[in-house]
């Protein structure tokens, strides 16, 4: 099932568990926001909304809030020594959809636990050797030729 939202001015494709980047809520980390303005619903069958489709909404989890690329605005006029330079970042928040509601469905609540991604994996190990006993590579130092050469020059005079 997938749904058609508007948001910040701004129509968004979406299907559970997508995460999207929209214009910055106004929500905290871990909350749950609602889109009521939904066009499209469809799946088995597809309902288009006159604007909107009666009773859908769309609920997702606000996962964190992000800043995008610097912009620069730089303006200068030649030969009369004026210039502007102006940086502007937008501000996003990173949502993922949780369900796709219909009929005046309500969003649960509660956030589904996600699985935690497994931990890696220690380096490898040689036969016989556990992880924590196995050997670490140091880096090879690299020559100091600052150092000889100052020792070099040290005695000479100018």
């Amino acid at each position: 099932m997938f749904a058609v939202i508007k948001a910040g001015g701004k129509q968004y494709r979406v299907a559970a568990e997508d995460v999207i980047r929209i214009d910055r809520v106004s929500s905290e980390p871990g909350q749950i926001v609602e889109f009521g303005e939904v066009l499209v619903v469809g799946g088995d069958k597809l309902t288009v909304g006159a604007p909107t489709v009666a009773g859908a909404t769309v609920a997702g989890e606000v996962l964190h809030h992000d800043r995008g690329d610097k912009v620069i605005a730089f303006k200068k006029r030649r030969r009369k020594n004026s210039r502007r330079k102006r940086g502007y970042r937008h501000e996003f928040s990173v949502i993922r959809i949780t369900e796709i509601l219909t009929d005046g469905a309500k969003p649960s609540k509660e956030v589904k636990a996600r699985p935690k991604p497994a931990p890696k994996p220690k380096a490898e190990a040689a036969e016989g050797e556990t992880a924590e006993a196995a050997p670490v590579k140091k880096k090879a130092k690299k020559p100091a030729a600052k150092a000889k050469a100052k020792a070099a020059t040290k005695g000479k005079k100018k």
